[in-house]
């Protein structure tokens, strides 16, 4: 089989193009993954747990979500309003985490990539 430009796949990349294969079963790329998944999977996964809590408070308790809390505002909208306030949150998380700890790696990468 042959690929658009006429080459067969065994030939492996043009000069000067990097080997996409080979950079990925790097250490260092393995370990930058391992990197973004330590963090993304376990902040992805409680934030999705504490969006289905409030879901589900909102189904089946509506009692306790519209406990006043003073004036017109209560648990549901408290609740609600914390969802935005954690994305931000997890956001502005994200964003010093990957400056510290998986963008020097990335830059690394990407700078023996292109010197290849």
């Amino acid at each position: 089989m042959s690929t658009p430009l006429g080459r067969s796949e065994a030939a492996g990349p043009p000069t000067g193009a990097p080997d996409w294969e080979k950079a990925q079963a790097e250490p260092e790329f393995q370990e930058l993954r391992r990197r973004l998944r330590s963090f993304v999977f376990p902040v992805s996964g409680l934030f999705l747990a504490w969006y289905l809590l409030y879901v589900l408070l909102s189904v089946y308790a509506p009692g306790f979500m519209s406990t006043k809390i003073g004036g017109n505002f209560n648990i549901g909208l408290l609740m609600g309003l914390l969802q935005f306030v954690t994305t931000f949150a997890i956001t502005w998380w994200y964003v010093r985490w990957a400056n510290r700890r998986f963008d020097p790696l990335a830059r690394s990468i990407r700078e023996e990539l292109e010197q290849r």
